[in-house]
This record gives structure tokens, sequence and C-alpha cells, in this order.
């Protein structure tokens, strides 16, 4: 008899110990989750040396720059990285100098823009449209060159949504005969 009730004493107790196990991984799971959202939250933000700064707001597709305009030697920094190895496509490092290529103040102001959302491309066009306003509000004799260039004004154009039925926004089915 004392045998059968070190077996089922060992039977329970095993019993016990296996969901003892997935409580820890439970909690080594929040912690990574946790450890993340920590991760997130240390986005770049703004600091007292931006306080003196001027700031515009620029939007273009799904993407939202904050960009900070101060006087300097032209070095232009996004979410903490310098514009040629955040924007690595000349394409898009030459859409950011547009505004001041047009309004003929190369190597003037310091640049300093925190994006958020969309693609690369967006970006690219909302830290554009965020110096443009900036420059507009430390220089306001600047805005008809702005303006002309067509830089003041938001690009409202956006990803059109899926429709019903459709394969994307406007693409069909594909037609069968038969």
């Amino acid at each position: 008899m004392t045998e059968t009730k070190k077996t089922a004493a060992t039977k329970t107790t095993a019993k016990k110990a296996a969901p003892a196990k997935k409580a820890t991984t439970a909690k080594t799971t929040t912690t990574k989750t946790t450890a993340t959202k920590t991760a997130a939250a240390k986005a770049p933000v703004a600091n007292a040396k931006l306080s003196s700064a001027i700031y515009a707001t620029g939007k273009r597709k799904d993407s939202v720059a904050r960009v900070y305009l101060m006087p300097g030697k032209g070095n232009i920094t996004i979410n903490g990285v310098a514009m040629k190895e955040y924007f690595k496509r000349p394409v898009l490092q030459m859409i950011l100098v547009q505004p001041f290529d047009v309004t003929k103040r190369d190597g003037a102001y310091d640049v300093i823009a925190m994006v958020q959302g969309g693609g690369l491309s967006g970006q690219a066009g909302a830290v554009k449209h965020g110096i443009s306003k900036a420059l507009e509000k430390a220089e306001p004799d600047l805005r008809k060159a702005l303006k002309v260039a067509g830089f003041l004004t938001r690009d409202s154009r956006v990803v059109e949504r899926k429709h019903y039925g459709y394969h994307k926004a406007r693409r069909s089915t594909q037609f069968s005969k038969r």
C-alpha cells in the first residue's frame, strides 16, 4: 500500500509542477513586452535645446514630421540620425534640400526632424513640408518663393481604400470566358 501512495504522490507533484512552469513563462513574456514598450517610448523628443528653435509640422501621405529649424551650418538630422544615413536614396535627400535651394539659404539653418508613420517617400515629403513652413515662419519674405514652388501646400494625395469585390482599390477580378 505504501508503494501506491508514493506513486500517487509523485503523480500529483508532477501535475502541480507543470502549471508553475507556464506561469513563469508568462511572467517572462510580460517582461519582454514591457521592454519593447520602453524601447518604443525612447523615441526622440524635444529637449531644452530645441525650445528656442522655430517649430513647424509637415504632413505627407500617412507621415507626420515635427521640424525644428535653428540657425546653424546646414546639418539635417532625422530621428536622431544624419540625413544621408536615414534617407540613403539621393532622390529623397534632394527632396529635403529643395526648400533651401529655392530660397538660396543653403547651409544657413540646422534642421532637427522627428518623423512618424508612412514610408520613406512620405516621410521625406513630410519633412520637406515642415522645413518649408518653418522657413516661412523664420523669414516671412520667403513666402512668395516657397508658395510659387508649391512647398507650402500639403500634398493631400493618399492611398485609395480597397473596395468590396475588388482585389485592390480598382483592380478587378480576372475575366473568365468559361
